[in-house]
């Protein structure tokens, strides 16, 4: 068992903090912002799940340190290689218009994709080249790492 707080939900909690602090302590942008915010969420919540449910469709592991046991590339996966990670930003984004916090979105967000490239992505990039070689080449050409 790994006893590990470095996973992406924490990293998303924590630029989410930071963007909840920003619209409290100078909400800015118009009140509708708010409303397409929460909208954003509930998108990127969606593409979570499926992408989840994908996953253990595949009975492969959603943890990102751990090992897979398949290649998955159908359902969300066709769009982009990390549609969860696509999710978290989604999520983040639509957070900080929530908060009233729209100038946030950038910096956080772009923040948020470098961690968890530099932390999470690579990594498993690594793992997914060791364990299906051949495909892991083929799927990186057919399909972006993002959108």
């Amino acid at each position: 068992m790994r006893l590990t707080a470095d996973y992406p939900p924490i990293w998303l909690a924590g630029f989410g903090l930071v963007g909840w602090l920003a619209g409290r302590l100078a909400p800015h942008g118009p009140d509708w912002v708010a409303i397409w915010g929460w909208a954003m969420v509930v998108v990127g919540v969606m593409l979570m799940a499926w992408a989840v449910w994908t996953l253990h469709r595949a009975r492969t592991t959603v943890d990102p340190h751990g090992k897979p046991s398949s290649l998955v590339t159908s359902g969300p996966f066709r769009l982009s290689r990390n549609p969860i990670y696509l999710a978290d930003a989604l999520i983040l984004a639509g957070l900080c218009l929530a908060f009233r916090a729209p100038l946030a979105v950038p910096p956080l967000v772009a923040g948020f994709v470098a961690v968890i490239s530099i932390r999470f992505i690579r990594n498993e990039e690594q793992r997914l080249a060791r364990a299906f070689p051949d495909a892991f080449k083929t799927y990186c050409q057919q399909t972006r790492r993002w959108l």
